[in-house]
Formats: C-alpha cells, sequence, structure tokens
C-alpha cells in the first residue's frame, strides 16, 4: 500500500505540501491560529481550549503570548509549563517534542520543513521534514532559530540569535551561528 503524504512528510520522505489532506489539516490550523491570535490577556481559558484542540498534545500551565504561527499544530507535543513569548513561529511538518518547563524568548522559530537542495526536485514542489526535539528545563533565547532533526538536550540554554544546526547536549550553554556549545553546567 501506497503512502499517504501525511505520512512521507512524518516520515521524512518527499511529500507534496499541496495534497487535499495536509491542505484541510493547514486549514484547520489557520482557523484555530486566528481565533487564538485574537484573544485578549483576560480569556486565558479560551486560550487553554484552543491551545488543547490545536496541538496534538499540551500539559498544564501552557502560555503562549499571541501571535504564535504553526503549520498543522497536530505534531506539536509540550509538556507542562511551556511559555512562548511574541512571536514564536513552529513549522510542524513532522513532530516537534518539547519537554517541561521550556522558555521561549520572542520570536523564536522551530522549523522542521526544509527544502531539497537538488533545483530540479525543488522545482517539483516537494518538500521534506525533520523532527525536532527539544528536552525539560531549557530555555531558549530570542529570535533563536532551531533547525530541522535537532535535539536539545535538557537543562540546557540556547543564546539569543543562536542558529541551532546540530544537537546540542544537556546541561550547557550554547550559542553562536553556527550553535555551539560555549559553557557546560555542573
Amino acid at each position: 500500500m501506497e503512502k499517504t503524504e501525511k505520512q512521507k512528510m512524518l516520515a521524512g520522505e518527499l511529500y507534496l505540501p499541496e495534497d487535499p489532506e495536509l491542505a484541510a489539516e493547514n486549514k484547520r490550523a489557520s482557523r484555530l491560529l486566528r481565533s487564538y491570535n485574537s484573544t485578549t490577556e483576560e480569556q486565558q481559558e479560551q486560550r487553554q481550549q484552543i491551545l488543547q484542540e490545536l496541538f496534538g498534545k499540551i500539559g498544564q500551565k501552557a502560555f503562549i503570548v499571541p501571535p504564535f504561527h504553526c503549520d498543522y499544530g497536530s505534531n506539536i507535543f509540550a509538556g507542562d509549563k511551556l511559555y512562548m513569548n511574541y512571536g514564536c513561529v513552529i513549522l510542524d511538518c513532522n513532530t516537534v517534542h518539547i519537554g517541561e518547563n521550556v522558555l521561549c524568548a520572542p520570536y523564536v522559530q522551530i522549523y522542521t520543513a526544509y527544502h531539497p537542495t537538488e533545483p530540479e526536485i525543488r522545482l517539483c514542489g516537494r518538500e521534506l521534514a525533520a523532527p525536532i526535539n527539544i528536552g525539560n528545563n531549557v530555555w531558549i533565547g530570542g529570535s533563536a532559530i532551531i533547525c530541522p532533526g535537532v535535539t536539545i538536550g535538557d537543562n540546557t540554554t540556547i543564546g539569543a540569535g543562536s542558529v541551532v544546526v546540530k544537537d546540542i547536549p544537556k546541561n550547557v550553554v550554547a550559542a553562536g551561528n553556527p550553535c555551539r556549545v560555549i559553557r557546560y553546567l555542573s
């Protein structure tokens, strides 16, 4: 039996993003995000309900400051006490697992999606995606970019403006472009 485009996407294989199933899921997420991003600070209960519907899983006491953007939402699995500040973006064309007590400063960008480097394949409209895993007790500084396929270990801090292109171990402070370990925590 041939895989669906969604199955290919989640398997890290070339897929067509304009597939009707994926387009419908993206439209669903866009509708929920439009509602979420138009809420006010007095509507915390409504925000939580929308996040519960949008995400694959979201833990207790999650707080995401609008505006927030994602592709599908259903591929995001977050633990308790997630905090995301203004303007965060998650391109969840593959799974994004976020641990507990994760803090994201303004404009953090988490990208599972990427395009083929070969122009002839890219011109056919096919895309790729690789999962991202963020451990517990992680702090990601403002405007950091987390690239496809990356894992960030527990208790790690990613400095503002960093571009994380490879795995970062647990218990470190890492920063830069490309992001690299600058200090080990005891």
